[in-house]
Order: structure tokens, then C-alpha cells, then sequence
């Protein structure tokens, strides 16, 4: 681990610093998985749809949630004010979710 590494929050050792040593914001992100999608779509016949950083944030959230999560434990790791935010706006369900959630409950 490096020595002088930055600190955010009195959190050290980000994961992907820039080649200046700073961590990586938004913007920078943004333009690695433009790159990403572009080299990818130069390459295969299936083209991936625009991909940003804030798209992974709504799949992660969805993902937890749907992965049976408390609500209360994304809100944190999200970062929200509100569970109602996780849960209305971050968390996406569609209609295999409800077929496949609907499939283990028993009629009466």
C-alpha cells in the first residue's frame, strides 16, 4: 500500500486512483465505459446499449434488493436519505422478477 494515498471521508486505499495518484471521479468513469462499449461494439455483432456508472449504481440496487437484502441495509450502502429513494427510484423490477416471485407462493 502506498505510503501517501489520498483520503476521502478518512477512507484510504481506493481501488482506482488516476495516473496523478487522485481517485477517479464520475467523469473519468464515464469515459472508461464509453471506451468499453465502443471497443466492444467495434468488435462483436451484439451491440451493448449506452452503459454509464450510474446505470451499474441502479443494477447493483436492484440486484440487492432482489437478492432478498433489507431495504434498510442498501439505503445505507447507497448512501440515500431514504429507503423510499432505494426502493422507488434505484430498485427496477421486470416481468420475470414478478413471474419467478410469484412461482414459489402456493394458491389456497
Amino acid at each position: 500500500m502506498r505510503k501517501n494515498q489520498p483520503e476521502v471521508d478518512e477512507v484510504k486505499g481506493f481501488l482506482y486512483l488516476s495516473e496523478a495518484g487522485k481517485p477517479l471521479v464520475a467523469f473519468q468513469w464515464a469515459k472508461k465505459f464509453e471506451y468499453a462499449v465502443l471497443h466492444h461494439n467495434r468488435i462483436y455483432k451484439k451491440e451493448l446499449p449506452k452503459i454509464t456508472p450510474h446505470i451499474c449504481r441502479h443494477t447493483y440496487c436492484s440486484n440487492m434488493i432482489k437478492a432478498g437484502v433489507n431495504p434498510k441495509v442498501v439505503q445505507y450502502l447507497m448512501g440515500h436519505s431514504s429507503s423510499e429513494i432505494t426502493l422507488n427510484i434505484y430498485t427496477h423490477i421486470h416481468l420475470e422478477d414478478v413471474i419467478e416471485e410469484l412461482e414459489g407462493v402456493e394458491c389456497i
